[in-house]
């Protein structure tokens, strides 16, 4: 019989299964794809003790023999001459390693003489503590651990050298019966074997009975431990796993790549809290308690079938399934599927006593959220938010939330959601209107409009104020400010819905999806909360137009980059450029860009978004939106960071509250986190603005001796040349001279 043996000269290279690893910028685990979860160590980031234990049980003869155990194979063979069953094993590290790295798991006797000739190979090519190390991290120990710090990562969630005694042992006990010996499924099977480790151990001199006799006393506390995300930011990890799966396609779950996204854990955890905070704080506002999941019946003797029955309840976003085992005047206790007892006091219950279901009932299913280590009761919410911030700069995910209950959908309602932006959209119209030579000075009629904008001339159209009253003559800037209806319309009517169509495309926006009528000045295409923050990016970074991104590098498992992200810059961002730097392109005037950012500081400051104001920061801007009773939007920046926010519901029914009452308190929490390094930011103008005394009445150069005069900004070819009193003089209308649009 010949056999065809392999180089094992390759194990020098061989590769090991290695899941994908996804990481925030400064290194937190965020999410981990792969069957197999293994976590490669050397040699001398493995306990002594363990060393010693997978020896005594696998093959004590390790350090002496060729790759073969000739006493273990008579021995064995002895055995089962006498019984009749083959219950002593006689397979050495050096044939597991030659079976785990070369040969299939079938049971016939070429394979194992097979492994045999591989096990006096590997021991001629390789020292004995690189057989060891191979064999400690390729080795199976069940649970879809492979290798020993893997196991001691899901069986007890610690590295390698936290691990005690007992805890050593089960581990070393695991490789020849990984599935039937297993702690987790058959705890009696796992603590036989582990007491027969620890008893190798003592025989072989390795431990004293002291420490024996208190070893085979542990308790069996083991359970399942995932991956130790430390940043919950799913919707972000599917991304990264899906451009992964794209251009490596099965090989991004095993090569063991590790890819650094542009999240700050930081941001993402202050993202998380405020968008959590903003959906409960409105399920409270409108729908109450809405009552237990379920109940689970009267106060049983033990709380095993309880316990089980809350672990078939997933935890959601934080939400922790519970059940109720005590009420009383100061609150409830309850009991988690971890088998621990809370206490939820009487305040952090208080907001269900006006709901329908306003008391909570032994047995009562609830969940509970723990906040700065205060339990309080919750419950699932119904309506939805995203919320995503940006670098303008360069593009760069800052922070995103998708969505609640990632793992129920999947859906990434930052990406995919297609909502109407309602009035978060006007910025771009008036930037339209800027670029064709209004200005911020310039008068618009806010007065009653009965317009066809449909085509159907039986079908008028008359849009109304969001206060049902009328302005008058209004200045564009106060129009903005003010979120006014009626002048965005006109304002459209002024430019013209081709030239604004084709100028919004500059932003980002697909022509296919902007409706070509007067209502796209009040937000009516279906777009992102990507794509609005995309466009927001552009006001505030001068006018270029960046792409989103959000994976930073790709390391290989051995640390090797291999893919380093070079994002285009906004050329004026201040971030020294050299000649590899990719400029970002532009997308809009850079006076346009300033004029918008100036007035929608003025929106914070005096309107829509004045709650902004707790910040204690001149330097932001932002605009709300709000699409009839559906959709509650805010985009707000500094030239350093943008972040929008979306509140609705996916299957769409009324929300009946405005972006200001939903959307912007959502942002004011996150933005508090985001903007404490960031100094405040002076907004610079470019060298074709200049700024004119006007009247504010009619937009014209103010009189020295006019009280009202305020200050306006302007492009240099648009600013104004004629007085207040010269344009009455004229007698140009009846309006006072006021040309009215």
């Amino acid at each position: 019989m010949v056999f065809q043996l392999p180089d094992v000269a390759t194990l020098k290279d061989s590769p090991l299964q290695i899941p994908l690893r996804i990481y925030t910028s400064d290194g937190q685990l965020i999410a981990e794809y792969g069957a197999m979860r293994r976590n490669p160590v050397t040699l001398d980031q493995v306990p002594k003790q363990l060393l010693n234990a997978i020896i005594a049980t696998e093959d004590q003869r390790f350090f002496e023999n060729s790759g073969i155990d000739f006493i273990g194979i008579i021995r064995a063979t002895r055995e089962l001459l006498i019984t009749g069953q083959r219950s002593q094993g006689a397979s050495t590290i050096s044939m597991q390693v030659a079976r785990n790295y070369f040969l299939t798991p079938e049971k016939t006797f070429s394979r194992k003489i097979r492994e045999m000739l591989l096990a006096i190979k590997i021991n001629n090519v390789f020292s004995k503590e690189k057989i060891l190390e191979l064999y400690l991290n390729k080795i199976y120990l069940g649970q879809h651990a492979y290798g020993v710090s893997s196991a001691a990562e899901i069986y007890y969630g610690k590295s390698l050298s936290e691990l005690t005694l007992p805890e050593i042992a089960m581990i070393a006990g695991l490789p020849q019966g990984p599935s039937k010996e297993n702690p987790i499924t058959d705890p009696e099977s796992a603590k036989i074997r582990r007491d027969h480790v620890l008893d190798r151990l003592l025989k072989m001199g390795d431990i004293d009975q002291k420490s024996y006799e208190e070893a085979i006393k542990a308790p069996i506390e083991t359970y399942y431990h995932g991956p130790k995300i430390t940043v919950h930011a799913p919707h972000v990890a599917e991304m990264v796993r899906s451009s992964l799966y794209q251009q490596y396609g099965e090989n991004s779950y095993t090569s063991g790549f590790k890819v650094y996204t542009t999240l700050k854990s930081s941001l993402q955890q202050a993202a998380n809290n405020a968008l959590q905070d903003g959906l409960i704080a409105y399920e409270r506002r409108h729908h109450g308690y809405r009552g237990p999941e379920k109940n689970l019946g009267p106060l049983p003797q033990h709380f095993f079938d309880w316990e089980n029955q809350l672990g078939d309840l997933p935890q959601v976003d934080g939400f922790m399934p519970a059940v109720v085992t005590k009420t009383s005047t100061e609150g409830v206790s309850a009991l988690l599927e971890n088998t621990q007892t809370i206490h939820i006091a009487n305040n952090n219950i208080a907001w269900i006593k006006h709901s329908k279901n306003p008391a909570l009932k032994v047995g009562d299913v609830i969940r509970v959220l723990q906040k700065n280590n205060v339990w309080q009761l919750t419950q699932l919410p119904e309506v939805q938010g995203a919320i995503v911030s940006l670098d303008p700069e360069d593009g760069a995910i800052l922070a995103l939330n998708g969505g609640f209950n990632h793992l129920e959908t999947g859906y990434n309602r930052v990406i995919q959601a297609q909502r109407q932006p309602g009035s978060n959209f006007k910025p771009f119209i008036y930037a339209a209107a800027l670029e064709k030579g209004y200005t911020l000075a310039t008068i618009v009629n806010d007065a009653p409009l009965e317009i066809n904008d449909t085509g159907n001339a039986n079908n008028l159209w008359r849009p109304q104020n969001d206060t049902h009253t009328f302005q008058g003559p209004t200045r564009i800037r106060m129009g903005l400010v003010k979120s006014i209806n009626l002048v965005s319309i006109r304002i459209l009517q002024m430019v013209g819905i081709p030239y604004t169509i084709d100028y919004l495309t500059n932003f980002g926006f697909d022509r296919d999806q902007l409706p070509p009528y007067l209502s796209l000045a009040l937000g009516t295409p279906a777009v992102t909360p990507m794509l609005i923050a995309t466009g927001y990016s552009i006001f505030a970074n001068g006018g270029y137009r960046i792409t989103p991104y959000c994976i930073k590098r790709i390391e290989a498992s051995n640390g090797t980059i291999l893919s380093n992200t070079k994002p285009a810059i906004a050329p004026n961002s201040g971030t020294p450029k050299d000649t590899k730097t990719i400029l970002a392109p532009r997308a809009i005037a850079p006076a346009v860009a300033y004029l918008i950012t100036s007035a929608l500081q003025d929106a914070i400051q005096h309107g829509t978004g004045y709650a902004a104001h707790v910040l204690n920061r001149d330097d932001l801007a932002g605009k709300t939106g709000t699409n009839g009773d559906l959709d509650a939007w805010f985009s707000g920046f500094n030239s350093k960071i943008e972040t929008t926010v979306w509140m609705g519901y996916d299957q769409k029914k009324e929300l009946r509250e405005y972006g200001s009452q939903a959307a912007l308190p959502i942002w004011i929490d996150f933005m508090r986190v985001a903007l404490a390094d960031i100094p405040e930011q002076t907004l610079v103008p470019p060298e074709n603005i200049v700024t004119a005394r006007i009247n504010p009445n009619d937009g014209l150069l103010a009189q020295p001796d006019d009280e009202d005069a305020i200050f306006e900004s302007f492009r240099s070819d648009t600013a104004p040349t004629e007085t207040s009193n010269d344009a009455i003089e004229t007698g140009e209308d009846e309006n006072n001279g006021v040309q009215l649009f």
